[in-house]
């Protein structure tokens, strides 16, 4: 005990020093935003060189779970292209090549709206009150914040934060998210939500009772979505919450993505985001013409 009171008796000033200086940083990072910025940066890639190695490890042990979801992924694959080829009737190796490629491009040669490519899961949060992944390619692979990101079966969030080799996702199974989804087959659009309680499960808000639901329904992305292409898997209906002193009902739907398995995930690039958001900006920016 001595010697303890010792060592913090000759070590006080650079302790105190050592105190203040994190507080001053910690300050810094919080109320500048360049500060912070460079921070996020810097802890991203940190961690995820950590978060690489235990995920190495996890990966191993998941490989038979992981080849079945890609085995069952190619096999749906398949079936859309077999149903693309019925209804052409063209079965020639060569002419379905030049399908393939043609999805890529439009009849003009121009790029479609929206990219597809993969990326390597290596860190992943599922029972935190907000919930994020990181996954292992960053600037230098082209990727950025208006990215959405699916797996295999369905959506798994948006790119929020970038570094040069990681980039951190916001969940789907977080607080700040936010999806414009629709009934498949039905006459509604609405939003998307997590409630916090269980990570297999989100909200669908403010369904009209005249619509009916059936457990099982599907939920797909809108064409309202942002980010996300219209179309994608979301969830399905497993209950229904009314609201008595209202004509809405809230959908508990399970999701299509198994957040507790998630080892490679396609990062989706809207190639018109920036053109829209721009356009849009500079249009609310405006100011009205008054009449005279």
């Amino acid at each position: 005990m001595r010697n303890i009171i010792i060592f913090i008796r000759r070590y006080i000033t650079f302790f105190t020093l050592l105190v203040l200086q994190i507080i001053c940083i910690s300050m810094l990072v919080r109320y500048n935003n360049s500060y912070n910025a460079v921070y996020i940066n810097v802890a991203s890639s940190f961690t995820g060189f950590f978060d690489k190695k235990y995920n190495d490890v996890e990966y191993y042990f998941q490989l038979k779970k992981t080849n079945k979801q890609l085995a069952e992924e190619n096999a749906m694959l398949k079936n859309m292209i077999m149903t693309s080829i019925g209804k052409n009737g063209d079965t020639s190796t060569n002419k379905l090549q030049a399908r393939i490629d043609s999805l890529y491009r439009d009849t003009l040669g121009r790029n479609v709206k929206y990219i597809f490519t993969t990326a390597k899961v290596v860190n992943n949060s599922l029972y935190s009150e907000n919930n994020y992944i990181t996954i292992q390619k960053g600037s230098a692979d082209g990727v950025t914040t208006d990215m959405a990101v699916a797996g295999p079966k369905g959506i798994v969030g948006h790119v929020v934060s970038v570094s040069k080799n990681y980039s951190v996702v916001m969940s789907l199974l977080n607080h700040n998210s936010r999806v414009s989804v629709t009934l498949k087959g039905k006459p509604f659009t609405g939003i998307v939500d997590w409630d916090g309680v269980k990570p297999s499960e989100v909200l669908l808000h403010n369904v009209p009772k005249n619509i009916k639901i059936t457990k099982g329904d599907s939920v797909i992305t809108s064409n309202l979505s942002e980010s996300f292409p219209p179309g994608l898997m979301v969830g399905r209906a497993i209950r229904v919450r009314p609201d008595a002193a209202s004509n809405l009902i809230d959908i508990v739907l399970e999701t299509s993505t198994d957040f507790s398995n998630l080892q490679y995930v396609y990062l989706i690039k809207n190639v018109f985001y920036t053109e829209q958001k721009s356009l849009e900006q500079a249009t609310q920016q405006q100011q009205p013409v008054k009449a005279k």
